[in-house]
């Protein structure tokens, strides 16, 4: 049984953060575990509320998981502010933690900051060297590139950008491009184009969490980083193909789909 453990913040209405995570590795037949980093308060409509867990219970929390289930591969999601950052980046060190994908959350899709200004910093210094795979939209990219990205030759300059500060490599989404869908794979300097159509469903809550666990799970099973993130394009275009429809906003996914 091939295990992956997810540091992130919590959805009580299960769409995103640890619940997506914990659904998706589910999905791909893998043992999923936890480190919440952040109570949040949210729902389809918008966030409402957090509360930081400490840095030392976050510490704790962390050295339980690899003292006793080491996982195969670890997904990162809201770190929130730089004390939590530096104590994740200082135990998955210490721990030699492999197959880290982050998925660099910095705000909410109703325009709610998750990430504290100060963490962003941390986060590129010390998460990203890390890394196996960092997962940002365009408005993360831009964020953390300092460039405007509006389309294709702006996100493979970006990737280029972003990719200095890895020790791995970057997955552009394009989610928010005008015309289409498509993904940028920027790996061993190499660019890989994975088009995708667009789906017209406005129920996307939690995307982002989902396919950054999809890809977890591939790298834990031995799969490629390529074959990992074409699998776990297919897996969310399936999630999201499926039209649940549930809450007042932008509803979540359905994980438990066929996808292979």
């Amino acid at each position: 049984m091939k295990t992956v453990l997810s540091i992130a913040g919590t959805d009580p209405t299960g769409g995103a953060g640890i619940q997506a995570d914990l659904k998706t590795i589910e999905a791909h037949g893998l043992f999923g575990m936890s480190v919440i980093t952040v109570v949040i308060a949210q729902n389809t409509t918008g966030v409402f509320g957090m509360q930081p867990i400490s840095p030392d219970l976050v510490k704790k929390q962390i050295d339980c998981v690899f003292d006793d289930i080491r996982p195969d591969a670890v997904k990162l999601g809201m770190l929130y502010d730089p004390e939590i950052v530096h104590v994740t980046a200082e135990r998955l060190r210490a721990h030699h933690a492999q197959n880290i994908v982050l998925d660099p959350v910095m705000m909410s899709s109703s325009g709610h900051d998750l990430l504290r200004p100060e963490a962003a910093k941390a986060i590129v210094e010390e998460i990203f060297p890390l890394c196996t795979l960092v997962t940002p939209n365009l408005a993360e990219a831009s964020a953390l590139s300092g460039a405007y990205i509006s389309n294709k030759e702006q996100m493979e300059q970006a990737a280029k950008m972003i990719a200095q500060q890895t020790r791995g490599a970057v997955l552009l989404k394009g989610g928010h491009l005008s015309d289409c869908a498509d993904d940028l794979l920027y790996a061993e300097e190499q660019m890989h184009w994975l088009p995708a159509a667009r789906i017209n469903n406005p129920n996307t809550h939690g995307t982002g969490c989902t396919l950054s666990s999809a890809i977890a799970c591939g790298l834990a099973q031995g799969i490629s980083l390529t074959g990992s993130v074409k699998r776990a394009k297919r897996y969310l275009t399936a999630c999201i193909q499926y039209g649940l429809d549930l809450g007042h906003g932008s509803g979540p996914l359905q994980h438990k789909v066929h996808w292979e």
